[in-house]
């Protein structure tokens, strides 16, 4: 078996046409809707970036236990248990949170792996003394910062060494995978991962790309939205979201050369291709830019899945309700692995009816979706809650947890998934460099709602449906049951 596995990251389901999607042209997408089952009830699990890729790799739901941080010892991750097998993974990826304190055991997993530099604040070149005035005079004020120490500091020097298409590091991963393909193509027992930071902000494309979207913006460079409310003029927010559609339009064609290259080589008779992304990006719907700050609406965690299986191959729609945790279990599928006994992903290449679902942020709501309906229960308060983080790798995105934090921690015993390892359980604090950043303290909404998505698919208009309600509240508690879930996590909600 061969296979690859393309994942953008804050792609827009309702932006493709294989989705109904009409504002920005994806014809290879269109062209990947022809050859594979497209799953039309696939959801996220565990939000942002990282505790997506926990999920993915492992086949489990994390975001009761810790936030964004590293695989853990006791994880199981696809790509290892695949090398394990005597099957060769590959990861090719600009996503620049793996090199960091909250990611760096991830991309160790895989036999090999390439990394492109230059995406969003990704460290990579050695200015030391920029012109900051003349670089920040390119750029609109709200994406600019004060310099080195802002996450906009790293991004100006970057794009300076972005000059030709050839140079961005989207069609560098591409390139670089089409490369593995040309090496590989011919052999057996390989998985290549195809992995890149687009669409994610700030949207960057090379010009071709923004020329059919252009707004008549004269102003300087706008392409980073805030993550928060809507506060832009209507001609600002346009341009945003005009920047927005040019990357799109670069990964549909980056797509479409690799699409290009199962074509020439007939690789569709004996390669297997998965496309995805780990979650969505609001672009003023609701009145909010991005992720993080808001309830989890459709456009953020209803997304995109497209698979081919060259043992049976074909075309269609998937209604059943499926999960970003089937994605690892269904590599291990194609490659005949059974799956460890914790995880609790199903493969995508079989017949496994949910009844429902649940995903969320770390300290925020837990939401269940049984397809119909969508639920978001969130504790009475935020920033009081009772909650924890399960860990023995106490790392956030950029930092080590505090000694702070430490100094609360007590050692607790094993959950049914961490194979006899018992971890350190240390107090959410408000000083903790996640509350404010990818926590509790940063969301803006925490009223519980019901909506039904049959009749309001746009999520404009909670509902009271007590009996609704009281089901989905059941299957949330079942769910959370299965996950070995800890105590506090139904206290805090009064289940």
């Amino acid at each position: 078996m061969k296979t690859v596995f393309v994942l953008f990251d804050s792609l827009n389901r309702h932006m493709l046409g294989a989705y109904g999607g009409k504002r920005v042209p994806t014809p290879n997408f269109d062209r990947l809707t022809a050859r594979t089952r497209v799953y039309d009830k696939h959801y996220v699990g565990s939000l942002p970036c990282m505790p997506a890729r926990r999920d993915l790799l492992t086949g489990r739901l994390t975001f009761l236990h810790r936030s964004w941080g590293p695989l853990e010892p006791f994880d199981n991750a696809f790509p290892e248990l695949l090398k394990q097998k005597g099957v060769h993974s590959h990861l090719i990826t600009d996503h620049y949170h793996y090199w960091e304190d909250g990611g760096a055991t991830y991309h160790n997993r895989y036999s090999t792996f390439e990394f492109v530099r230059g995406q969003e604040s990704d460290p990579w070149k050695a200015m030391v003394q920029p012109h900051w005035e003349r670089l920040r005079e390119k750029y609109h004020e709200a994406q600019t910062g004060s310099g080195p120490i802002s996450k906009y500091g790293p991004h100006m020097i970057n794009r300076e060494f972005i000059k030709e298409e050839k140079d961005f590091p989207s069609v560098q991963c591409f390139a670089h995978g089409l490369e593995f393909l040309d090496m590989n193509r011919d052999k057996d027992d390989w998985l290549l991962q195809i992995e890149t930071f687009d669409p994610h902000e700030p949207f960057f494309a090379p010009e071709r790309f923004k020329e059919p979207f252009k707004t008549g913006w004269n102003g300087p460079i706008r392409d980073w939205p805030r993550y928060g409310r809507v506060e832009e003029l209507p001609e600002e927010a346009d341009e945003l979201r005009a920047n927005y559609y040019a990357i799109v339009s670069l990964c549909d064609f980056l797509l479409g050369q690799l699409i290009d290259h199962f074509d020439e080589h007939d690789l569709w008779k004996d390669t297997a291709l998965v496309v995805t992304t780990d979650h969505g990006f609001l672009l003023g719907e609701h009145d909010f830019w991005a992720k993080n700050r808001m309830n989890l609406y459709e456009e953020i965690v209803h997304i995109p899945l497209f698979i081919h299986d060259p043992r049976n191959p074909g075309s269609g729609r998937v209604n059943r309700l499926t999960q970003s945790i089937d994605v690892g279990p269904t590599f291990l599928d194609l490659f005949g692995v059974e799956p460890p006994e914790e995880t609790e992903g199903k493969s995508l290449l079989r017949d496994n009816d949910r009844e429902a679902l649940i995903f969320g942020y770390f300290g925020g709501a837990v939401n269940v979706t049984d397809g119909r309906f969508t639920y978001h229960l969130f504790p009475e308060n935020l920033r009081q809650q009772d909650i924890y983080q399960y860990t023995v790798m106490p790392t956030h995105i950029t930092k080590p947890f505090t000694p702070e934090e430490l100094s609360g921690a007590t050692l607790t015993k094993p959950f049914n998934w961490t194979k006899n390892v018992p971890l350190l359980k240390v107090p959410v604090i408000e000083r903790s460099p996640m509350f404010n950043n990818y926590g509790p303290g940063t969301l803006l909404e925490s009223d519980t709602r019901l909506y039904d998505l049959e009749i309001d698919p746009g999520q404009e208009t909670p509902i009271t449906n007590l009996e609704a309600e009281e089901r989905m509240i059941a299957y949330m508690q079942a769910l959370m049951c299965a996950n070995d879930a800890p105590p506090e996590s139904f206290k805090r909600l009064k289940l």
